[in-house]
C-alpha cells in the first residue's frame, strides 16, 4: 500500500501539478504578489531575488494568474545562459517572431512587436528567470530594451528573477543603466515556522486530509531542516509521509522526521 492509500488522500499532497489559481502564498509573500501586480501595472521594471526553493517561481506563476491577458502578454524566458543575439532570438520565437539572422534585425524585430502591441493597448511584460546566470553582453544591452520613444514611453515591464548575487552584480557600475531602470527591487524571503505550518495544513487539506498529521515539534523540525524552502519541505515531508505509512503511524513523529533527515543527510554527503 503506498502512503497516498494508506493516509487516505486523494492526490500526493505535495506534487508540482497545482492549478495557477491555486497555489498557496503566505501573507509576505501575498504582499509581493501585490507589489508586482503593481509594477506591471505601472509598466515599470522588477528586480526580485531570493534563495533557491523560496517560492520565486510561484510567486510568478501567481502573477501570471493574475494578469488579465487581453492587457498583458507574459512571456517566459528561462535559458538566459547564451550570448545576446541567441538570448534575443530566443525572445523572437517566444513572441512568436520569425527568425533573424543578425543581433541588430533581431533586437528590432522585437522592439517593433513591443510597439504594435502597444497600439493595441496591449503591454508585454518580459519575465527572465535564473538572471544571475545572464551574460554580461546581454546584460550590457537589455536595458535598451525599456527605451521607446526617447525613453519618454513606457511600453514593457521586465521582471528579473534570480539569487541574491543578481543584485550584486546589477550594483556594480557598469550595469547601472539597467540598475537605475528596475524600480521595484523586491526579496522573497525564505518560510517562517508559522508558514511551514500553514503549507503543510494546506496542501494535506486539498488531498482530503481534514486532522494535523505532523506533530508540532516533527514541524519545527522539518521547518529548520528545510531552511524555510518551499521545495525542500515538499520533498522532505514526502520523504516523512512514506516512512509513517511504511511503519503504520497515523501520524509523522518526530522519531520518524528525524530518520528521514539522517537518511537524507547521508545521501546528500
Amino acid at each position: 500500500m503506498d502512503f497516498c492509500s494508506y493516509f487516505s488522500f486523494t492526490a500526493e499532497p505535495f506534487s508540482k501539478e497545482v492549478e495557477d489559481g491555486e497555489l498557496w502564498l503566505p501573507p509576505s509573500k501575498q504582499m509581493l504578489l501585490e507589489m508586482l501586480i503593481e509594477a506591471v501595472h505601472a509598466r515599470k521594471s522588477v528586480l526580485l531575488a531570493g534563495d533557491p526553493g523560496v517560492g520565486k517561481t510561484c510567486l510568478l506563476r501567481a502573477l501570471r494568474h493574475a494578469l488579465s491577458p487581453q492587457t498583458f502578454r507574459l512571456t517566459y524566458c528561462a535559458n538566459v545562459t547564451l550570448g545576446r543575439r541567441d538570448f534575443y532570438r530566443q525572445l523572437c520565437l517566444a513572441l512568436g517572431l520569425a527568425r533573424c539572422s543578425t543581433a541588430g534585425d533581431v533586437f528590432y524585430a522585437v522592439s517593433t512587436h513591443v510597439e504594435e502591441l502597444a497600439k493595441e493597448r496591449v503591454f508585454p511584460v518580459f519575465v527572465l528567470d535564473e538572471a544571475h546566470l545572464l551574460h554580461q553582453d546581454t546584460l550590457d544591452h537589455l536595458h535598451i530594451l525599456l527605451n521607446y520613444a526617447w525613453d519618454s514611453r513606457a511600453l514593457l515591464s521586465l521582471v528579473l528573477l534570480g539569487l541574491p548575487e543578481l543584485g550584486e552584480r546589477l550594483r556594480v557600475r557598469r550595469n547601472r543603466s539597467l540598475y537605475s531602470r528596475l524600480h521595484y527591487r523586491l526579496t522573497i524571503d525564505p518560510l517562517t515556522p508559522d508558514d511551514t505550518a500553514d503549507y503543510l495544513r494546506v496542501r494535506l487539506g486539498r488531498v482530503g486530509c481534514t486532522k494535523e498529521l505532523f506533530t508540532s515539534d516533527a514541524i519545527a523540525m522539518l521547518h529548520e531542516a528545510a531552511a524555510g524552502s518551499l521545495r525542500d519541505t515538499d520533498r522532505l515531508a514526502t520523504a516523512a509521509l512514506r516512512a509513517s505509512a511504511r511503519k503504520k503511524r497515523k501520524l509523522v513523529e518526530r522519531d520518524v522526521l528525524s530518520r528521514v533527515l539522517q537518511l537524507d543527510a547521508e545521501e546528500a554527503g
